[in-house]
């Protein structure tokens, strides 16, 4: 396949034309086709019912005028207001055109429009010659008298695409005479500047680009065509005002120079768009890098970078090569922003270098002093609360990273930016300070949390449209980032060799495409529902150039997936609208907390509960290293100390009797000890030696945990504690009732009174601290139990049964 390159940009200071000509060249002849461009008469029609330039056919039989929604154009919109019909009598009523669009004198060969109703189309001249003729229309067409005329060329305001109508004066159209003539009695008119600027007259589909300079025409058919390729929709009505009104009164030779108004309209975006999008034909990374504020989009990425705050010269060129190569390397959506992140903390060090007296221009005098001079002045910003700890640690590991990669990349040589900066001016490993220890509270949701989350997920859908709200879904299912769902991909949805769901997603943050991850079939319904939905949006597009969740901005080709960052905003507001979250002791939840990253790490952490080995969540995460995943399993331990913590002050030994009543929290020393020295058994805990080194396998009493003092029980055993019982009572009924085994056997085997009796005594006790608590203490109590349950090791080795997940959606059938 041959490629071919690109027509290289004009060097600086090239002439208007010499760039017109550049943008001319970047121009496909398949988008003046598209948006009916004629060059001769520089003029674009835009085709109804083109998706781009965002015109649409009024449905009135024979009506030729577009309207901007889906209903009528304006026209036959105020003719449907007065006549008061229901909209589909109206359609079918019979009329006449809409509009009046002026056509050729109907006398024969005269090359004049006429002026008059349909009923008298006749030029102007015939028109006095038919008045003085007195007969009928057909008698005067016939008539010698009725000789064809001369056109009278084009009207003489540059804008306007009509004949003129008379040879007087600046031989203008109709409507531009009229108008002139207005302005003539009303007071000074400077007639050739209004010539130049007056507004084209255009309607419907047309817009006029006459009368403006060849590079601004260039620049807005660039622009037009750069935003139909991303799918942008640029409204006729409004492109044609903005010239009208905008760029040809200010007579400006190029779109930069048009000037702004000082409010933010439409009008005005859409200017800076089309003024952005040619300037940036112009562009290469070549030219970029000589400037201290570079378009990242030259290096493929979004946003701007800024090296103004970094003053001593060798220091911006070094950030300037760093920055270069890291936007080559690094390709996410997070790049510009970290490469920003990178700059300010340059920028830092620059501040503090100017302190010097020599303002850190010569590098050869530096040294490890200005390096712990750089490292204070951090200090003293935090101490200061002038930035966060966090801040503090990013910015100086951000200098460390820019300095090492500098001296990697040979910046230091005799040749370099950095040639003669002495070897002691580095950040080391040890100059970075340790961040803060993370919370240890997790930033997960609590599942009763998330369970009220969703119970308003109609409200976000009421509040924004059906993409987002299923974004929010995916992101609780799957745990994926938000950028990675906001981006799937239409065909993300795919099944295993066993036919079980799988979900196609990219890792935008570690550049790795294609991961799967497998889900559960509600998730793989409401996938499928968006398909179908996405299909009857976008009918006639190819779905290999679909998205699953598409924009609803600038997005008429379903390519572009919704935007993470405005998604992020919209539930925030949300999330500000709902009732207040409420905990199960009645305690309402922070709000705060509740943002879109919170799903992800509420995903894995409910798989860190659930027991799920770091093996395993580390892939199910997608994280690169153990130690993103650890954090998960650190949290989890927390909170299991906390249950153990409160679980232990509920501990009785085999009378009934509370063993840590007085104990609120266990010293180090005691955990320690309650985990080695003791061994799990159905019901309890067993500290008797010999069967703890034996890990719970040689019990001397067969299992008679209630008959040994050895034998102790928390809360947290009562479900196994009351199925034991419950065992025992069926295990005696059925001995009783075998008629097969000899006498001594089954008296020996059926379970003694005593143990029965102590075991409903146990429980009793165990049941009657509890009733004595208060409702929080109860509640909090429970909860604890439960968190100990759910980590607790299978007996005698049995194989473990993993705990299941919380279920947050009950409503969902699975």
């Amino acid at each position: 396949m041959t490629v071919t390159l690109p027509a290289a940009p004009p060097a600086p200071g090239a002439t208007a034309e010499e760039s017109a000509a550049f943008l001319w060249s970047l121009i496909e002849p398949e988008f003046f086709t598209e948006v009916g461009w004629d060059g001769e008469r520089r003029v674009l029609t835009a085709p109804i019912d083109h998706p781009m330039p965002g015109m649409r056919a009024c449905p009135v039989p024979g009506c030729d005028l577009p309207s901007k929604a889906r209903g009528l154009c304006r026209t036959c919109r105020d003719q449907h207001r007065k006549s008061g019909l229901p909209l589909k009598e109206f359609i079918e009523l019979p009329r006449t055109a809409s509009r009046v669009v002026p056509g050729q004198c109907r006398v024969d060969g005269c090359e004049r429009t006429w002026i008059n109703s349909q009923k008298q189309p006749l030029c102007r001249s015939h028109w006095y010659q038919y008045v003085q003729f007195g007969g009928t229309l057909p008698e005067f067409l016939t008539d010698p008298a009725a000789r064809a005329l001369p056109g009278l060329g084009d009207c003489g305001a540059l804008a306007c695409t009509r004949q003129a109508v008379t040879a007087v004066g600046h031989r203008l159209c109709h409507p531009h005479g009229k108008q002139l003539n207005q302005l003539r009695k009303e007071g000074t008119l400077d007639e050739e500047l209004w010539l130049r600027t007056v507004p084209s007259g255009c309607n419907g589909s047309e817009i006029s680009f006459r009368g403006l300079p060849a590079l601004v025409i260039a620049q807005l058919l660039f622009g037009l065509q750069h935003r139909c390729r991303r799918g942008a929709k640029s409204d006729v009505g409004g492109l044609r005002a903005l010239i009208d009104r905008t760029i040809r009164p200010s007579q400006a030779g190029r779109l930069e120079d048009v000037p702004r108004p000082g409010v933010n309209s439409t009008a005005v975006v859409l200017l800076n768009r089309l003024t952005a999008y040619a300037q940036r034909a112009f562009k290469s990374p070549e030219g970029e890098y000589g400037k201290d504020s570079w378009d990242l989009a030259v290096f493929g990425h979004r946003g701007t970078v800024e090296f103004t705050a970094v003053h001593q010269p060798w220091l911006k060129e070094a950030a300037k090569r760093w920055a270069r190569d890291y936007l080559t390397r690094v390709r996410s959506r997070s790049t510009s922003s970290h490469a920003r992140q990178y700059m300010t903390a340059l920028a830092f060090l620059s501040r503090s270098l100017d302190a010097r007296p020599d303002h850190g221009l010569d590098r050869a005098a530096l040294g490890r002093a200005d390096i712990e001079n750089y490292l204070n002045r951090m200090t003293f910003l935090e101490a200061n609360s002038r930035i966060a700890a966090t801040t503090r640690v990013s910015y100086v590991r951000a200098t460390r990273n820019v300095l090492r990669q500098s001296r990697v990349m040979g910046l230091t040589r005799s040749d370099g930016p950095l040639s003669g900066l002495p070897d002691d001016f580095v950040i080391t490993r040890h100059d970075v300070p340790k961040p803060p220890e993370p919370s240890e509270e997790g930033q997960d949701l609590p599942p009763v949390v998330m369970r009220q989350l969703c119970a308003h997920l109609d409200l976000f859908e009421e509040m924004t449209c059906r993409e987002l709200r299923v974004a929010v879904e995916l992101m609780m299912d799957t745990g994926r980032r938000p950028e990675e769902i906001c981006k799937l991909e239409y065909h993300c949805l795919n099944r295993d060799r066993q036919g079980k769901p799988v979900l196609l997603y990219n890792n935008w943050k570690e550049q790795r495409i294609r991961r799967e991850l497998p889900i559960h079939e509600p998730t793989a319904r409401l996938i499928r529902e968006q398909q179908e939905r996405v299909r009857l949006l976008y009918p006639d597009r190819p779905l290999s150039q679909l998205v699953l969740l598409p924009s609803s901005v600038m997005n008429q080709l379903g390519a572009k997936g919704i935007d993470a960052t405005h998604f992020s905003g919209m539930h925030r507001d949300w999330v500000t609208e709902l009732p207040e979250l409420l905990l199960d002791d009645g305690t309402v939840f922070d709000e705060e907390k509740v943002f879109p990253y919170a799903y992800r790490h509420s995903f894995a952490q409910r798989h860190a509960d659930a027991g799920v080995s770091i093996e395993v969540l580390s892939p199910l995460t997608d994280h690169d290293s153990y130690q993103s995943t650890r954090c998960y399993y650190r949290v989890k331990e927390v909170r299991l100390r906390e249950a153990v913590d409160k679980v232990t002050t509920m501990q009785f030994d085999r009378h009934g009797q509370r063993v840590w009543g007085a104990v609120t929290t266990l010293l180090d020393a005691e955990r320690i000890r309650l985990a080695i020295g003791s061994v799990q058994v159905p019901f309890g805990t067993c500290s008797e030696p010999s069967n703890v080194a034996a890990g719970g396998g040689a019990c001397p009493l067969r299992f008679r945990c209630m008959g040994c003092d050895h034998y102790s029980t928390d809360i947290s055993y009562l479900p196994e504690l009351s199925a034991y019982l419950d065992g025992l009572l069926r295990q005696r009924e059925r001995l009783r009732s075998m008629t097969e085994a000899d006498d001594w056997a089954r008296a020996e085997a059926i379970p003694s009174e005593e143990e029965i009796s102590r075991g409903r005594r146990l429980i009793r006790r165990v049941t009657e601290e509890v009733d004595q608590l208060t409702d929080a203490e109860r509640t909090e109590i429970q909860q604890a139990a439960a968190m100990v349950r759910k980590t607790r090791q299978g007996f005698l080795g049995m194989p473990r049964i993993p705990q299941p997940l919380a279920d947050l959606r009950p409503e969902r059938p699975a």
